[in-house]
């Protein structure tokens, strides 16, 4: 029994691996590590990442924000990036690249603006009520020292729908 056991949880860690997850933590703050006769553990805290500042974040962001705005296709096809709406992280995996992810809000042709009337016979507003617009989640590598953006995807539906892949 002991042994199917070891065999079923190496087969499904290995499925997790292959579908491009990183590596699991056990429930005990231990990262996982399979070999050919056993799964064993480890302590997560031995994994050595390099760190970056949030100003080297945002450094980042606002390259891969200036691509987007720049890239004709981007912007036929997902409408002009009008802000960043909130970042929701960012490392660095590997030296010497700088990943970030983010939501950005993009527009469409028209101008978004409603058609509330205005008292006293006035006319319409011009109040912009954002319609037209798109959220899109932000998934980008730029390199630390040369600032170029390696890879950037917007995903338009939260990763459920069309994925926007910029080429670099």
């Amino acid at each position: 029994m002991k042994a199917y056991l070891q065999f079923a949880v190496i087969a499904l860690l290995n499925i997790y691996l292959a579908c491009g997850f990183t590596t699991p933590i056990s429930h005990e703050g231990r990262r996982v590590v399979i070999s050919d006769s056993s799964v064993r553990t480890r302590s997560a805290s031995s994994l050595q990442m390099a760190k970056i500042s949030e100003k080297e974040a945002q450094g980042a962001i606002d390259k891969v924000v200036a691509a987007l705005r720049k890239d004709k296709t981007a912007n036929e096809e997902l409408g002009q990036l009008k802000q960043v709406n909130n970042i929701l992280g960012f490392g660095s995996p590997q030296k010497g690249k700088i990943a970030v992810r983010f939501n950005a809000s993009f527009q469409k042709g028209g101008k978004g603006l409603s058609s509330i009337p205005l008292p006293f016979g006035l006319g319409q507003s011009n109040k912009s009520e954002g319609r037209g617009t798109m959220v899109g989640q932000v998934k980008a590598s730029v390199n630390e020292q040369t600032g170029k953006v390696i890879e950037c995807s917007v995903f338009r539906d939260l990763g459920y729908g069309r994925a926007f892949n910029l080429k670099v």
